[in-house]
């Protein structure tokens, strides 16, 4: 049998499985149930080797990292995915100097969807590398997919493409890509259980999903106030300074009342950080408060130092 080489798992043909042949020809995104019991094997695999990993990290929707230390013991060069998405006026050294709790013996910031920094990301693959052997590793979304297509694009013949799709799970086993003297290994993401892609459907995460630059949106919040983003969010606040990063697609409105609401709700206690809701956006805040902030089940709410 061979593998598919849009997604990785066994078939008896030597191309796309009917699930990424739909994807890429219809966008009929199928929903595949994993869970991380999955892959945390593929993991422990790559850990028997020398190998570098690059660790793909999406710059938007960073969250905890400590489970992939928790498996890998090797190299990481950390890959902050979709500059595009953050605005311009966002300080590349801030980014670059952010911690982002994790040792790695490099790091770089790209874009796919803009071609940037794809020439640097290629030399530091060859300087750190210690076989040919390159894995790939990251959350679902992080854009794994789509930095190693555009890396197939820019420097191989190869007419090969992986699948890519706004759902968990598109990648179910690992894809190996030569890319000269190379050898990338596409491994599935793993999945965060807060991540609010696990709760929507792919209808929705086309909305939620940030395709182009944001652009920030600040609330001067003056007395009680309420901030409602679709069905997804509502926040209740207080003498403080909210600017949202978040879908330009995504409605927002403000009502200076109370909303009865049964999303679930988070207290949260802020001091000039960001608050995250996670997969959906991410608020900076200007100066200390508790905040009522309601969202899906099971979607995590939490707070950072401030990226931006």
């Amino acid at each position: 049998m061979n593998k598919c080489k849009g997604c990785g798992i066994l078939i008896d043909n030597n191309d796309l499985c009917e699930r990424c042949f739909r994807i890429k020809h219809y966008n009929d995104y199928k929903v595949v149930s994993k869970t991380n019991n999955d892959f945390i094997p593929i993991l422990e695999n790559i850990n028997k080797t020398n190998d570098l990993v690059l660790l793909v990290v999406d710059l938007f929707n960073i969250g905890d990292l400590s489970i992939i230390r928790k498996y890998l013991k090797n190299d990481i060069l950390l890959v902050l995915t979709k500059r595009d998405i953050l605005p311009k006026s966002v300080s590349l050294d801030k980014l670059y100097n952010y911690d982002y709790k994790i040792n790695f013996i490099d790091k770089i910031i790209i874009s796919s969807n803009k071609n940037y920094n794809f020439d640097e990301l290629l030399e530091k693959i060859n300087k750190y590398k210690k076989t040919n052997n390159v894995y790939v590793v990251g959350y679902t979304n992080a854009g794994k997919s789509t930095m190693i297509n555009k890396l197939i694009y820019n420097y191989s013949d190869l007419e090969t493409e992986i699948t890519t799709s706004p759902l968990p799970s598109t990648t179910l086993n690992t894809i190996e890509i030569k890319l000269n003297d190379i050898t990338l290994i596409d491994t599935p993401g793993l999945l965060d259980d807060g991540d609010i892609v696990n709760y929507v459907s792919g209808n929705e995460l086309k909305k939620i999903i940030p395709k182009k630059e944001i652009k920030p949106i600040t609330y001067q919040v003056k007395g009680s106030q309420t901030i409602i983003v679709d069905p997804y969010l509502q926040i209740e606040a207080s003498d403080i300074d909210l600017t949202f990063y978040i879908s330009n697609n995504l409605e927002i409105k403000r009502y200076y009342k109370n909303i009865s609401t049964n999303l679930k709700k988070h207290i949260i206690e802020v001091n000039k950080n960001d608050i995250v809701i996670k997969g959906l956006c991410f608020i900076k805040t200007n100066k200390k408060s508790v905040l009522n902030i309601y969202t899906l089940d099971n979607v995590s709410v939490f707070t950072r130092d401030s990226i931006i």
